[in-house]
């Protein structure tokens, strides 16, 4: 179990914007239209609010505000289904047979249960596809006076898209928010071909506490 503790203060005097702010600013500057009934899982302020002036693993500089030309990232939207956000999910796992309906059910399920799911995307502006996602949950504990955990799921980026940073983008994005979230620590299991990614962006490995124990139903 690699993790990341968060031991520091949330930046003060951060501009948050609300949702209908974000969508305005974000069609004017890169294009995104959102469809007229398209709904987010999560407010689209807490990536514009998180700061990357700290991190020094991206070369050259990006962050969450730029990631690149033609590319924004935002919460999963309920358009993505379209935008192909499960086309990618098959390049990591198998997804199965998901109709538009069990896509937007599973959604609205997701966004119901409100700070805990934060599924986070990468999009091509130019082309209206999803190319990059990851998943932060936000557990609820007892431990630490009632603290929240959080857990990184579900990490992948398109193929055709990788050698440009954005896999380290999308999994610093979801640290950083579990930061700003008031999570003690921020966990994640990997493979072992992965590990050096991750502890490339401050995850470490707990001693005596590496083993990954699961039963497949």
């Amino acid at each position: 179990m690699a993790e990341v503790n968060n031991n520091s203060k949330k930046a003060n005097d951060l501009v948050i914007l609300d949702e209908d702010e974000l969508n305005q600013e974000v069609q004017k500057t890169n294009g995104f239209v959102p469809e007229a009934e398209e709904s987010f899982l999560y407010d689209n302020a807490l990536v514009q609010a998180l700061s990357f002036e700290h991190l020094t693993c991206f070369n050259p500089k990006i962050s969450p505000a730029q990631p690149g030309m033609n590319l924004m990232v935002r919460s999963l939207g309920s358009g993505d289904y379209e935008r192909g956000f499960l086309d990618l999910l098959a390049q990591l796992t198998k997804v199965g047979e998901i109709s538009k309906s069990d896509f937007l059910k599973r959604f609205n399920s997701m966004k119901g249960c409100k700070g805990t799911y934060y599924v986070t995307v990468i999009e091509d502006t130019s082309t209206h596809e999803i190319i990059g996602a990851a998943t932060l949950v936000v557990e609820q504990k007892f431990i630490r006076g009632c603290a929240k955990k959080g857990i990184i799921e579900e990490v992948v980026v398109s193929d055709r898209y990788r050698g440009r940073q954005l896999g380290k983008l999308i999994v610093a994005t979801l640290i950083e928010m579990g930061k700003s979230l008031g999570c003690y620590k921020v966990s994640l299991n990997c493979t072992d071909q992965m590990i050096k990614f991750y502890c490339s962006l401050g995850f470490k490995q707990e001693e005596g506490n590496a083993n990954f124990l699961q039963i497949r139903m």
